[in-house]
């Protein structure tokens, strides 16, 4: 079992369907336990808490489609938050249901799972190490987003770290800090009492990603991660990942 260090919860916002063949009695906590125990990941990476497609706290009008919520361990070495395989589950849980169209991903990161004493020198930011998978990718995949960032004690120097780093997965062009989560992007499906909130000190990053997919999305999340660990932040981060169309 995993010794839990920290939630680690995402949700998905957009346009969705269900299958017309999909059996209601294979839910998202079912099938996210199994798919993650397919994959080696449960009681690995984390443990199974909690998912779904309503959620009891969800702001009406937001478009959500599914959350899911684990206990994460915490990481240390060369292994980095394990958001990409967390998002990655989460979105083939969601395929099995219905059809999706994602344009908002949420993730709630806990920084403070993150052992940065024990990072060796050439992975302060593990995630680096697989930037190679993404320069493989096709160029003209690559799309404009916004990045919100809230809580966690996250450092105004955040925006320079990202920049500062040897990558082009993520290129910020513009960064500003406005005090809360823009009104257009979606408030998260919990109340303050579950992170630390409220979403205050936000600091918002504009640029492009290399493809719209959760595995770029989750390769960001954990490099926001790394960087607000670095700069000494031990609290949960709130992340919202929008595509800008």
């Amino acid at each position: 079992m995993v010794e839990s260090s920290g939630t680690l919860f995402a949700a998905f916002y957009g346009e969705f369907a269900p299958h017309a063949w999909h059996d209601p009695e294979h839910d998202a906590y079912q099938l996210f336990h199994r798919r993650s125990q397919a994959m080696g990941w449960l009681d690995r990476l984390w443990g199974m808490n909690d998912a779904g497609q309503r959620h009891p706290l969800g702001v009406v009008g937001t478009r959500l489609v599914s959350w899911f919520q684990v206990d994460a361990g915490a990481v240390g070495d060369e292994l980095p938050l394990p958001v990409r395989p967390f998002l990655s589950c989460a979105e083939s849980v969601t395929a099995r249901i219905g059809r999706v169209e994602v344009d908002t991903v949420q993730v709630l990161l806990p920084v403070q799972a993150i052992d940065t004493a024990s990072r060796p020198a050439y992975a302060r930011v593990p995630s680096l190490l697989t930037v190679e998978w993404f320069a493989g990718g096709d160029p003209r995949a690559r799309v404009p987003v916004r990045v919100a960032v809230s809580g966690g004690g996250a450092p105004a120097s955040l925006a320079e770290r990202v920049a500062g780093l040897d990558q082009d997965v993520f290129v910020c062009r513009s960064h500003t800090g406005t005090g809360a989560v823009p009104d257009d992007l979606p408030p998260p499906p919990f109340d303050d009492s579950f992170w630390g909130g409220p979403a205050s000190d936000t600091l918002v990053l504009r640029g492009e990603l290399a493809e719209w997919s959760c595995d770029a999305v989750g390769w960001l999340g954990e490099v926001l991660a790394e960087c607000a660990a670095a700069a000494g932040a031990r609290a949960p981060l709130l992340v919202t990942v929008a595509r800008d169309r």
